[in-house]
């Protein structure tokens, strides 16, 4: 009986759309916060010893977090924070 009463609801296109979740409901959304700096929400990380091309070898990956935006950079293993401004 219980292999007939599931092959009828997988079967059954209306008992798919409306069956019962048994799942307990989630709890009410909160709206993010906003943040005080955009800074706060940045990644950075260097892609090094790779193989030169047009005198560069390594790639600066910068991530903004609260964007979703990625920048990619191509530089020098000896560069300092004052060359990347």
């Amino acid at each position: 009986m219980i292999k007939n009463i599931n092959k009828y609801v997988k079967g059954c296109d209306l008992c798919q759309r409306m069956k019962n979740r048994m799942e307990t409901p989630v709890e009410k959304l909160m709206i993010n916060k906003i943040p005080e700096r955009l800074s706060t929400y940045l990644m950075v990380d260097l892609i090094t010893k790779l193989p030169f091309v047009v005198k560069k070898n390594v790639i600066l990956v910068v991530y903004d977090g609260l964007l979703k935006i990625t920048h990619f950079m191509t530089t020098t293993e000896g560069i300092l924070v004052e060359g990347l401004v």
